[in-house]
């Protein structure tokens, strides 16, 4: 396999220095030394903290058919948002096909720039069999790692993207591939869906917090994350307000530590998990809430949700699907 198709979206990888300006995505694979037989789409130019649902849609769907053609994809973007980018890819275009994500933490124009090597080491991905069915895949640092449990750990260093509580899969290693580790199952059974229109809140909790942003969810959004505590605990008087929210959408529980999962019966009190699951919210297991809110969005969009409430079992079994238990529907 050595078709491979290179989307390009912008950040900074395509930076002209310090402002706005980009370069085009011709002008990104010249100057990273790509193979010239590469296709290219130049998909947007724009740092990634501005795309939005539209956009990914978009690319989705787009990724979907190239990999349907016969061809191994490479998706270049701004770090920021780099993470929710691959895990919705990996939610809405499940293929045997690698589809490897990139970006760079250093302006080409900076020493040490990382550009170069993280292209070359997605490309070798995206085109080497032994990467088939694992997912979409991030790819920096010549580390590879499941989109499921990718995080940006670190503002500025080059080696910014690790695994919590998981580790990458493999490396690439002289320009070759080395694959160490498989998912157990894929993040989901059959494509999602992603609509734009969709509104999914994700509330950060912190010391002292009174439940006033709780207030703004109320028939504004169709489902809400939040970012609890420890392993899934929020202040005692939190507990109604978000019972009455999850009576209406879908409340999943994550945690806002950065690694490690949610637990289910480890503490019983007053704003436990164990208090929270038993009115209706949702473990979002080991997913960080930025996560845990693209699986709920896809889910709402592929319909999960109706106008007489929601399918809490099927939400749960999802998220489930990504625990590691037996049990994982």
């Amino acid at each position: 396999m050595s078709r491979v198709t290179v989307f390009t979206l912008g950040g900074t990888i395509s930076a002209r220095g310090g402002d706005a300006a980009r370069m085009t995505g011709r002008e990104v694979l010249t100057a990273l030394g790509a193979p010239e037989d590469v296709v290219l789409r130049d998909f947007r130019r724009v740092p990634s903290s501005t795309l939005t649902h539209a956009d990914l849609a978009d690319l989705a769907a787009e990724v979907r058919a190239t990999v349907a053609a016969g061809s191994g994809v490479v998706v270049v973007q701004g770090t920021d948002t780099l993470e929710e980018t691959a895990f919705l890819l990996d939610l809405l275009c499940t293929t045997e096909r690698p589809i490897a994500v990139t970006g760079a933490m250093r302006r080409p124009d900076l020493p040490g720039a990382d550009g170069p090597a993280n292209l070359a080491a997605a490309l070798a991905v995206a085109t080497d069999p032994a990467c088939r069915n694992l997912g979409v895949l991030v790819v920096l640092a010549d580390e590879i790692h499941a989109a499921r449990h990718a995080r940006k750990t670190h503002t500025t260093s080059v080696a910014t993207f690790a695994s919590p509580g998981a580790g990458p899969l493999g490396t690439v290693v002289e320009g070759e591939p080395r694959i160490l580790l498989r998912p157990a199952t894929p993040a989901t059974h059959r494509p999602l869906a992603l609509d734009p229109e969709i509104r999914v809140a994700l509330v950060t909790l912190s010391l002292g917090d009174r439940g006033e942003l709780l207030e703004a969810v109320d028939h504004r959004f169709q489902g809400l994350v939040v970012a609890a505590f420890g392993a899934g605990h929020v202040p005692a008087p939190l507990v109604e307000p978000l019972a009455g929210i999850a009576a209406r959408v879908p409340v999943v529980l994550a945690s806002r530590t950065g690694g490690g999962t949610t637990l289910s019966h480890t503490y019983r009190g007053p704003g436990s998990e164990h208090d929270l699951l038993s009115r209706g919210l949702v473990p979002a297991g080991p997913l960080d809430p930025a996560k845990a809110r693209i699986l709920l969005h896809a889910l709402l969009s592929d319909g999960a949700a109706g106008p007489t409430g929601y399918d809490r079992p099927r939400i749960t079994a999802a998220f489930a699907r990504l625990n590691g238990t037996r049990t994982a529907a």
